[in-house]
């Protein structure tokens, strides 16, 4: 089990994750990642270097499990009344958080420092939980919707694959034609 998969609980060790990832993202914003070192964040965050080895390993694990944090959802999607709105508005809001330069960033941190490949779930699992939310509100108003996976396959995937490899004249209307193969075909 890699030290970011254990369970963090409250009280100090909480106090310690925040602490960390608060100074990661105020160094990174100040001095940028080429800079960044654990000795740097340790000190910002009043903790001891070889505390942040012995939770996180180096830095690449711990920018991924900063980045994995910052990719977390912070509001359910939009209800627009309609799978189509809202699974349009839903793509198209994913596609600018993870193509902006910040997203992209993130996204390659998280996948960087992810020696086993939990981190990679994560960001997964937090899409399919969005997807799944607008799928069940779909269904609960009585419209047919496609499954969780399904979406997945062929929304998503795409979308990230584009993100990461190929984003030039990458824009909301790529999504919205994704959506619509989808829901029409």
């Amino acid at each position: 089990m890699s030290r970011r998969q254990m369970v963090r609980p409250g009280g100090r060790s909480a106090r310690v994750q925040e602490a960390v990832h608060a100074a990661v993202r105020e160094l990174l914003a100040e001095a940028g990642r080429d800079a960044l070192t654990v000795p740097m964040v340790a000190q910002r965050a009043g903790v001891t270097p070889s505390t942040v080895y012995r939770r996180w390993g180096d830095l690449r694990e711990l920018l991924s499990d900063v980045a994995v944090e910052r990719l977390r959802p912070d509001a359910a999607p939009q209800d627009l009344g309609g799978l189509r709105g809202d699974l349009t508005a839903w793509a198209e809001q994913f596609l600018d958080e993870m193509a902006s330069p910040a997203g992209r960033a993130y996204v390659r941190d998280a996948l960087l420092g992810d020696p086993d490949g939990g981190n990679a779930g994560r960001c997964s699992a937090y899409a399919a939980e969005q997807v799944d939310t607008v799928l069940a509100r779909a269904r609960g108003r009585g419209e047919p919707a496609p499954g969780v996976e399904e979406v997945m396959d062929r929304v998503v995937a795409p979308l990230m694959y584009r993100v990461l490899f190929r984003p030039a004249g990458l824009d909301g209307a790529y999504a919205r034609r994704l959506v619509a193969g989808l829901l029409d075909g």
